[in-house]
């Protein structure tokens, strides 16, 4: 009797299986983005059902986990894992690129396939596309994934995405919340911009102060720079350690790299707010552009301490002094805490919007260029910045810094982030270099997203500058004017999100999305598949997911079918 019964069951099972085994699908059914190197159509349906099962390679333990969830999530269906299964991970050394992948998926069996976990990863992504968008809110009564044969891999290896949490603070929820929206657009890194003028946001422990005094600023200015009043309100947080390194390790399961950035030497109020003795004239009140600081600022200077936490935007003068030692070791202490936290290669020294005008003045400064042999100002940056890599090399890191490290002259094995336009990656290429792209014209996600005058007024408070979806579609990251051999240090593209006018969560996914999206295929797709009006249509597609998952986005940035 037990023997009929589970004959009976499999046999159920078969058909229902069976059913989809030649359906035709339609264009509709295949609406990915970033849009792959290859895809071929097939007839037919897989069905998650109480018999899916996924077996992962030893390598793929992660990945499996992660796929379980996902359609466990999506089908309301038990989706474990095992040593056999329906659903196969696997790692094939003959697939070229370290990210590169490829997907098999017929109406009884899928196939991912990775030449690293990372590969498999971004199948998985792939497949997540091919499932209905409102499985990522409601789980379907039927799961089904259509059929068909995918082959990808990046075109470039690096694909990132920036976010400040020094002008405004973010909590750890939605730090992992916009690493999951790194992932499922394929991009892998994920570069945290800690401190700033307005709010230092990590832990130190040897410095408390730099929480405890610059993690917090007394008041902000309200509306556009120079801005109408001062809100009068305390404003601040930090992370501490221990959120830092648990979101490195949620990152890390989702194959995004974080790159944490310390800004010097300039952009550093709130350090010297918290110790003025890294300033070059620590006794110098702290100057509030369009005297809009706020009564509380005003009285802790009027009490005798000189400076505070900036409580406006803009670059400002009082910048860490070069010409003491006391600076350096400073920093080479922030500097031996935060290594530990960041598995990676890179640490962001910033080195961008550096006002000269205390080193010219500072009797320590001009010291220090007499003795270093230095003609200038601009090349004490480039002391500086230097020094800095070769502690930093010396830890087995790397620097990225903003394409000012090139004034001066270019620290030896740093990597240029052009942000000023395309000319400082132009120049650091040409030197052999590596660079990432990053030029406000086409990635700077703090610009309004439409250029009609009158759309721009009907939407939240932004920077300025225009940069629409289809400027960011438009990019072209590897310069024209690069030989073949040096457009080989071009390692990719990031999207910028500098949050002064960004002052919640739902405001952050308004203005990344979708030109995120946009830039995604940028970084990932063969150049000579980017096509403008297919791309519209799959955004079409891609919106639904964004609704499904409750993001807020610009919806007038996507035109209706």
């Amino acid at each position: 009797m037990r023997i009929a019964i589970l004959g009976l069951i499999c046999l159920v099972n078969f058909s229902c299986t069976n059913k989809y085994k030649d359906v035709v699908n339609t264009e509709q059914d295949y609406q990915i983005i970033p849009k792959p190197a290859s895809l071929e159509v097939a007839n037919g349906k897989f069905l998650v059902d109480v018999n899916t099962k996924i077996s992962a390679d030893n390598a793929l333990q992660n990945e499996s986990n992660y796929l379980a969830e996902m359609l466990s999530l999506a089908s309301g269906v038990d989706v474990s894992t095992g040593e056999t299964g329906t659903i196969q991970l696997k790692i094939d050394d003959t697939i070229e690129s370290e990210e590169g992948y490829s997907l098999s998926v017929s109406y009884n069996q899928i196939i991912v396939s990775g030449k690293t976990a990372k590969g498999v990863f971004y199948g998985i992504q792939t497949l997540r596309q091919l499932i209905p968008a409102a499985t990522e809110s409601v789980k379907s009564d039927e799961l089904t994934i259509p059929a068909v044969t995918i082959k990808d891999r990046p075109r470039y290896q690096y694909r990132g995405m920036h976010l400040d949490v020094a002008r405004h603070f973010f909590p750890v929820d939605f730090i992992k919340k916009y690493i999951d929206l790194i992932a499922l657009h394929k991009m892998n890194t994920f570069h945290w911009h800690l401190t700033e003028d307005q709010g230092w946001r990590i832990e130190i422990k040897k410095y408390p102060k730099l929480t405890e005094i610059g993690g917090y600023r007394n008041g902000t200015i309200v509306g556009h720079h120079p801005g109408t009043e001062n809100d009068q309100k305390r404003y601040g947080g930090f992370y501490t350690q221990e959120e830092i390194k648990d979101i490195v390790a949620y990152a890390a399961q989702r194959h995004v790299t974080v790159i944490p950035e310390i800004e010097l030497p300039g952009h550093s109020s709130a350090a010297i707010a918290a110790y003025p003795s890294l300033s070059c004239f620590p006794e110098e009140p702290t100057i509030v552009t369009n005297n809009m600081m706020s009564e509380k600022g005003k009285q802790i200077i009027a009490e005798g301490t000189p400076k505070i936490v900036q409580e406006t935007w803009g670059v400002f003068d009082d910048v860490y002094c070069a010409g003491k030692d006391e600076t350096f070791a400073f920093l080479q202490d922030v500097l031996d805490e935060v290594i530990p936290l960041f598995p990676s290669e890179y640490i962001h020294i910033g080195g961008d919007e550096c006002p000269k005008a205390n080193w010219k003045r500072c009797a320590n400064c001009q010291k220090r260029i007499k003795d270093e042999g230095l003609h200038d100002e601009h090349e004490l940056q480039s002391y500086f910045i230097t020094r800095i890599e070769k502690y930093l090399n010396s830890k087995g890191k790397n620097i990225i810094g903003w394409d000012e490290i090139l004034e001066g002259g270019l620290a030896p094995n740093a990597t240029v982030m052009s942000w000023r336009g395309t000319k400082g990656g132009i120049e650091a290429a040409k030197q052999k270099h590596d660079v990432i792209m990053t030029p406000g014209h086409s990635c700077y996600f703090d610009h309004y997203q439409v250029h009609d005058k009158e759309e721009k007024e009907k939407e939240p408070l932004a920077i300025g500058g225009n940069t629409t979806v289809a400027d960011v579609y438009a990019y072209e990251p590897t310069p024209e004017e690069l030989s073949e051999e040096d457009s080989k240090y071009i390692l990719g593209a990031q999207g910028n999100v500098w949050t002064e006018y960004m002052e919640t969560t739902d405001y952050v996914e308004y203005m990344i999305l979708p030109r995120m999206t946009a830039l995604s295929e940028v970084v990932w797709s063969p150049e000579n598949s980017r096509n403008w009006e297919d791309f519209e249509s799959r955004l079409q597609h891609f919106s639904n997911r964004y609704d499904a998952m409750g993001l807020n986005y610009a919806k007038h940035s996507i035109k209706e079918k």
